[in-house]
């Protein structure tokens, strides 16, 4: 096991190189740049800020200084866009933000998710698992721009038990985080529930969980102890992107309840062809993805012991 975390964690390596690679000269080869506008800009002044942030250097040249910005000081550059604030800066304020909401989000999900999915596999084809998946195809089907106004008419508007919008650091403190993290996490909840449903289905139906009941086994140790072990592989392995695409991809409940995130820094950077900031956000994208791609691999092998790492 420690060997396997040793080689995987050496293969991040290579792995974070051709993206930071392949995504430098891709972003670097498309159409139009951080200073492309509709009013033009004098061929002086243009070469002066071209300059100023070495890109009147060869493409190579200019690949070699980011690598060694990054590789030893860690610095993601400067913005094109946002020219009193680095990469750095701007992703440092906006990203812990929206850490803390998909976290929320996801947690959520997964545990009314993973209720649900037992609930629906236990009770099949009786109406605690037809309301389970009729919710389940509800968070998948309605998009979140559609749901965040209506809990927020509802909860907010109608009944005035929470906030519109805003933040944990207003005046309403923590009941601004409840919405969007509600509103965020059903589609997430909707999947994990389908994945729980059918892998818990399977693995009811396995040999041993046979045997384990024929032991004389509570029902409760069966599920708890043998059943979710093997049922919950394929949510884990979900898990992993997911993490990722909650925090980055949060956009619209961020624009929705004014969550200062960096789903909006990750939209407006691409509008604004900000090369450096496009960047950093792949490279921070990246590192939680591969990040949690590692854990989940750990996390398989204590949740099942036949899976072995050599």
């Amino acid at each position: 096991m420690a060997r396997f975390i040793i080689r995987r964690l050496l293969s991040i390596i290579p792995t974070m190189f051709i993206i930071v690679t392949l995504s430098f000269f891709l972003i670097r080869f498309a159409p139009g740049g951080p200073f492309s506008s509709e009013k033009k800009i004098p061929e002086a002044v243009l070469q002066n800020i071209l300059k100023k942030y070495h890109m009147d250097e060869p493409l190579l040249q200019q690949y070699g200084r980011y690598l060694q910005d990054i590789l030893l000081r860690g610095d993601l550059g400067p913005s094109y866009r946002y020219s009193d604030q680095t990469v750095n800066e701007l992703i440092g304020a906006t990203m812990p933000t929206s850490i803390i909401l998909g976290s929320f989000a996801l947690g959520l999900a997964f545990v009314l998710g993973t209720l649900a999915g037992i609930t629906s596999a236990l009770r099949q084809n009786k109406w605690p698992d037809y309301l389970s998946m009729s919710i389940a195809v509800i968070g998948i089907s309605v998009p979140l721009f559609v749901i965040g106004p209506v809990l927020q008419l509802v909860f907010a508007m109608k009944l005035s038990w929470l906030p519109t919008s805003g933040w944990i650091n207003s005046r309403a403190g923590w009941k601004t985080l409840i919405l969007p993290m509600i509103t965020l996490a059903f589609p997430y909840f909707a999947y994990i529930a389908r994945l729980s449903r059918g892998s818990i289905l399977e693995v009811l139906r396995s040999d041993y969980i046979r045997t384990a009941r024929a032991k004389g086994l509570k029902e409760s140790v069966v599920i708890l102890k043998h059943v979710l072990k093997g049922a919950l592989l394929p949510v884990v392995s979900y898990l992993g992107p997911a993490f990722s695409g909650i925090i980055t991809g949060s956009v619209v409940v961020e624009t929705v309840f004014l969550v200062p995130g960096v789903g909006q820094i990750f939209v407006q950077s691409a509008l604004n062809r900000d090369y450096t900031l496009i960047m950093g956000d792949i490279i921070v994208y990246s590192a939680i993805l591969v990040a949690m791609n590692f854990v989940v691999d750990i996390v398989y092998g204590l949740l099942d012991p036949r899976i072995a790492y050599k």
